[in-house]
């Protein structure tokens, strides 16, 4: 087993809120079962989830957007 200090870090950053639409938080963009599960994850999988952070992240912007009502260029 690795080292702690050579584990991949969480991506939390203490913003502990679940938008109830995306299903993820809004800090770290994990679902409850991969914020419950980091600990046990293997390094690949944790890769593998903070490689597909960026989308989560375009597509919680996206579903706030809508949910305001607006185009995701600011129309009405």
């Amino acid at each position: 087993m690795k080292n702690f200090s050579e584990r991949i870090a969480s991506p939390c950053v203490s913003v502990c809120v679940m938008d109830p639409v995306a299903g993820v938080c809004v800090g770290c963009l994990r679902t409850l079962d991969e914020i419950a599960g980091w600990i046990d994850m293997s390094d690949h999988a944790r890769r593998a989830l903070i490689a597909s952070l960026p989308q989560r992240r375009a597509r919680l912007a996206t579903t706030a957007t809508a949910a305001q009502g607006e185009t995701p260029h600011g129309e009405r």
